[in-house]
């Protein structure tokens, strides 16, 4: 039983056994499942109609997966990204994440891994969804919080620097509104993914350390010398309260 409303999965993978292995199954679990074999295909899908999430293999004949993550991105911010890739491709992982991936798998994975995942994903869109729709489902207002020039807002998951708008990804604006709801507070890259991806993931640390550094890229004035996502050495990250 699922226990998520089911939602709309694209499968960007060109090995037919793997892509019929994972689709059969989540389409087993409830999900509405499409799939592709190559990049253009998987553009052309979801501009006709677009997915929840997308499993998206790296390693694509001719369009690759981290090109088509980049056009993914530019042209959908809240878009869930999953990466698919090999043990062997930590470079292409490492880049899918700076591109603006959310998460990815490892192969070989388990189809229980993927489902895993996939739930977790879609319990967070829809969070996103209902906050967005009709704020608190107990109705209470929680305020922006504001630091220096830095203002979050968790109700309308605005994001403004200096009056100006920024936009984020969901991973992105998630890990902001955690750290800056526990300002000064050091948190391990392995608190941060179970806060925020959802699940006791035991991940790669790149994951933390790419999404800080996009995240950097877009608040930051410098982000080789952070003002507010502050490295700390031998722990992880924290979100500084006032000017060091």
């Amino acid at each position: 039983m699922i226990d998520v409303a089911p939602g709309h999965v694209l499968i960007v993978e060109d090995d037919d056994d793997l892509r019929a292995l994972v689709a059969n199954r989540l389409t087993e679990e409830g999900f509405h499942v499409e799939t592709a074999t190559t990049g253009p295909d998987a553009l052309d899908l979801v501009a006709e109609a677009v997915p929840d999430l997308v499993l998206l293999d790296v390693m694509l004949p001719g369009l690759d997966g981290i090109e088509v993550c980049r056009r993914l991105r530019a042209e959908h911010p809240l878009l869930y990204i999953m990466m698919l890739t090999a043990r062997a491709e930590e470079l292409d992982r490492v880049v899918g994440l700076e591109v603006g991936a959310d998460d990815y798998v490892t192969k070989p994975f388990s189809l229980q891994e993927v489902v895993a995942r996939v739930r977790a994903a879609l319990r967070r869109i829809r969070r996103v969804r209902e906050h967005l729709a009709a704020g608190p489902i107990d109705g209470e207002q929680e305020e922006p919080i504001t630091i220096d020039s830095l203002t979050v807002d968790p109700m309308r998951r605005l994001v403004h620097l200096n009056g100006e708008n920024i936009h984020l990804t969901v991973r992105e604006f998630d890990l902001l509104l955690f750290l800056i709801r526990n300002p000064d507070r050091p948190f391990t890259r392995m608190q941060l993914l179970d806060k925020i991806w959802g699940i006791k993931y035991e991940g790669y640390d790149r994951t933390i350390d790419s999404h800080i550094q996009r995240l950097r890229s877009k608040i930051e004035e410098d982000p080789a010398e952070p003002r507010y996502v502050r490295t700390v050495w031998g722990v992880g990250y924290k979100l500084a309260a006032v000017a060091e």
